[in-house]
């Protein structure tokens, strides 16, 4: 079976946050929980000449980042409940059933998407929509995305159309989880590890 991935072309993502707002809303998500989140990644300054005058270097650009579904998911290897579970197609799951809310997939994921939902006392976080894609549907960040910023399918045929890059900045070292995410980067995007630029929104993230 096809191993499923997420496709995100920096060039294209205008940080509208569509794809949030989509996956909030299919699955009615509770407040402080986002599945889905849009991180704006910025730098540079203003240099001043020799000659009285000023250039920069200045830049920003979105990175779209949800579950990456990883091939090493540490969510799965460090819950004690073994409640996240990981289907023949890859997609990583939480069965809030089994799930005893100990948080220690939040601590140990390098991307932070399993999130503590208050209300319910449990883990949750992005499904790739597994309900549309076993209907033969796309999930609704990927639908919602009015750029086509976003898209998903078999990683292996995403790999090979656009590349093998997994990360930007400020995304961490792929290699620690090997992530099911091929990403076009921005012009003017950083590499995963620089500290060239800053989150500009943290507190959305």
């Amino acid at each position: 079976m096809a191993t499923l991935g997420f496709y995100f072309n920096a060039e294209r993502c205008t940080g509208c946050k569509a794809c949030q707002v989509a996956c909030k809303d299919k699955w009615d998500l509770n407040t402080g929980v986002t599945w889905r989140r849009v991180v704006e990644y910025s730098g540079g300054n203003w240099v001043a000449n020799s000659d009285g005058t000023y250039t920069q270097n200045v830049f920003a650009y979105y990175v779209s980042v949800a579950c990456n579904h990883c091939e090493n998911p540490l969510c799965v290897q460090v819950c004690p409940a073994n409640a996240i579970t990981k289907r023949e197609d890859g997609i990583v799951i939480i069965n809030q059933d089994a799930c005893i809310g100990c948080r220690y997939c939040e601590w140990n994921c390098p991307y932070g998407a399993p999130q503590f939902d208050e209300e319910q006392g449990v883990m949750t976080k992005c499904n790739m929509c597994y309900d549309a894609v076993d209907a033969g549907e796309s999930p609704s960040c990927v639908a919602a995305c009015p750029q086509r910023a976003l898209y998903f399918g078999d990683l292996d045929e995403l790999r090979a159309e656009h590349g093998d890059l997994a990360g930007v900045a400020p995304l961490p070292d792929p290699d620690i989880t090997q992530p099911a995410l091929v990403v076009t980067p921005h012009r003017d995007s950083a590499p995963v590890g620089s500290n060239a630029g800053v989150l500009a929104n943290p507190e959305e993230i």
